[in-house]
């Protein structure tokens, strides 16, 4: 990862910490000889200290410049610098206050380990400060590069998500109008022009209706509604008085938000189903209320029905079918396990489908 993937801000962040930190090293100091000076000496330690912190803040300055230097090299390369660039810094630093040490005011200020020497017998304090340095750079630095990774991430599993829910959305659309053209073309075939040009300008109203809304968006169930009253005006003109429907929606159910599209896969099931196989045809009732904080949304019809739930979903597989299995994923998608989609029979028969989703406002 190229240290120039870091966000623009990270140059900020790193000359604020700095001063931060280096501030922070200073008042460490000051408090510390407060014990054992007295008051009228510590402004001009204070001062001392502030250039020694300085002359560190320089010197730290100049090793992070270094470490983005050989940042794309091997992590032996990485190494090797960090142990040598914090001693040669360190040397440098020492020099330095030395030649702090050696002026008239400088000279009443142990610079040279900061009377830490039982605690630094192994290595100059310099050097283990210029280490622990580098080792909070490179720190801070794998930190961030973790989170932008984790950025990165997360904004490729939205964008897939996206695209997910594009495709499962815009599935809808030719499945519908495979079987509207067909029907269309039956009517041609049997020269009823006035009924195939009505069935044309409804699907044309629909296509439009439908297109208008971005499948990432969700709508209210009152323009839902509207939609699915322009598709069962296409199935009207086929089936005619063989297809009743009632629709029962509580008034505060019309406001809540629902994915577009939600319903039509659901009555163009009960169509395929019930009301296309019945000479009589039959009824499709579209039911909505609100319990609590959730949605409900009945869609129910009065066909033969199915001995079992899971038949329901088997006949939809075998005639390849993506309506009902592409609610399903479509709902996953979008709310995860806050969703349900129950089948069951009717009594005394028929099937109902209930869809369960949170209660949402716009």
């Amino acid at each position: 990862m190229s240290a120039s993937a870091l966000k623009p801000n990270a140059s900020a962040q790193f000359w604020i910490l700095q001063f931060i930190g280096w501030s922070l090293w200073v008042v460490l100091l000051v408090l510390r000889d407060l014990s054992f000076v007295p008051a009228e000496y510590m402004t001009a330690r204070a001062g001392v200290f502030i250039l020694d912190a300085v002359t560190g803040f320089a010197l730290s300055t100049g090793l992070r410049y270094a470490y983005r230097a050989v940042w794309e090299s091997s992590p032996q390369l990485r190494f090797l610098t960090v142990v040598l660039g914090s001693l040669l810094a360190s040397m440098i630093w020492i020099a330095m206050k030395a030649l702090i040490t050696s002026t008239e005011v400088g000279s009443a200020v142990d610079l040279s380990d900061y009377g830490l020497t039982s605690v630094t017998n192994l290595l100059p304090f310099s050097y283990m400060f210029m280490l622990m340095w580098s080792v909070v750079y490179f720190c801070i630095k794998y930190y961030r590069l973790f989170q932008l990774e984790k950025t990165k991430s997360l904004r490729s599993e939205a964008l897939a998500h996206e695209a997910q829910l594009r495709m499962l959305r815009y599935q809808l659309n030719p499945h519908f109008l495979f079987n509207t053209l067909n029907a269309i073309s039956t009517l041609v075939l049997q020269q009823d022009t006035k009924t195939a040009n009505s069935m044309l300008s409804k699907l044309s109203q629909f296509l439009r209706y439908s297109l208008d809304n971005d499948p990432l968006e969700q709508v209210s169930l009152q323009f839902e509604l509207n939609s699915v009253r322009l598709y069962l005006d296409i199935e009207k003109v086929r089936f005619e008085e063989r297809l009743r429907i009632e629709i029962d929606v509580a008034e505060e159910a019309l406001q809540a938000m629902v994915p577009s599209m939600l319903l039509q896969p659901l009555i163009e099931n009960s169509i395929k189903h019930a009301i296309a196989r019945s000479e009589e045809g039959g009824l499709i009732a579209i039911r909505a209320k609100v319990e609590g904080d959730k949605l409900v949304i009945i869609v129910e019809d009065d066909g033969p029905g199915v001995a079992e739930p899971s038949q329901l979903m088997a006949l939809e597989h075998s005639s390849n079918g993506v309506g009902l299995k592409n609610i399903q994923n479509r709902l996953k998608e979008i709310y995860a396990d806050a969703h349900s989609l129950a089948f069951s029979s009717g009594s005394p028969h028929g099937c109902i489908v209930t869809v369960v989703i949170p209660y949402e406002t716009k």
